[in-house]
């Protein structure tokens, strides 16, 4: 099966953790590593196949408009939310009839990464199997990631299936900012603001949340802390290349 070749990247959020970072522009512009957070995204998803993208927006709209313009090598359509914020569930609806009806990806623009020997959204497109999933999760285990403030997300069974990390204080698995799903699941999700969580939560109940390993280190970059320690890897990774 080919992958995906339509995306939807989240990219609506105010960014108030990664201030004064994010005082003159949103948070899919602040630099990591010499090129913006929305453009290291880009970039992965257009190495997989994907030739279109929807992008949601909202604070600092026109800039990161005019900076998506430069993008010659993806088709890129805005799905406008500069009067509301609508969170991530809400953003989806808002998108969806942009969206067409293949499998997509969506992504978020705080996920930064290296990868290991199979790249990390090629073994999500390939883990796909829409006949025993509804949406499938990249995940990551703690110990190959920094930047994360939380114990944790997911546990996941030998056939795949993810499930909540609930009321355990920790778990092995983390959600890493990119999923595979049928456009056709947004349908039925209410117009407005809300999150895709709960979502999640219910697909997990009837065993169709699953979860594909990812094989790389994740940096999530949510404030300026963060932003440093993976500016930090990369030039460690980038260092020890040319040193071989």
């Amino acid at each position: 099966m080919t992958g995906p070749t339509t995306a939807m990247v989240l990219a609506a959020g105010l960014g108030t953790r990664m201030r004064p970072l994010t005082d003159d522009r949103p948070k899919a512009l602040v630099d990591v590593g010499g090129k913006a957070l929305i453009d290291h995204m880009l970039d992965r998803l257009a190495e997989v196949g994907v030739t279109r993208v929807v992008v949601n927006v909202h604070a600092f709209a026109d800039r990161l408009e005019a900076h998506l313009k430069g993008r010659r090598d993806l088709d890129v359509l805005i799905s406008d939310e500069r009067g509301e914020r609508l969170e991530t569930g809400g953003g989806l609806k808002r998108a969806r009839p942009l969206l067409g009806e293949a499998p997509i990806l969506v992504a978020n623009i705080d996920s930064v990464w290296t990868e290991g020997a199979t790249p990390a959204l090629r073994g999500l497109t390939r883990a796909w199997s829409p006949d025993r999933m509804d949406d499938l999760l990249l995940v990551v285990p703690l110990t190959a990631s920094i930047g994360l403030d939380t114990p944790g997300d997911f546990f996941r069974d030998a056939e795949g299936r993810l499930t909540h990390r609930g009321a355990a204080p920790a778990a092995p698995l983390a959600y890493m900012g990119a999923h595979m799903l049928k456009p056709q699941i947004i349908d039925a999700w209410p117009d407005g603001a809300h999150g895709i969580f709960p979502h999640w939560m219910a697909m997990a109940a009837r065993g169709r949340l699953h979860g594909a390993v990812m094989d790389g280190f994740w940096m999530h970059v949510g404030d300026p802390a963060a932003r440093a320690a993976a500016e930090a890897h990369l030039a460690a990774q980038s260092s020890g290349k040319k040193g071989r």
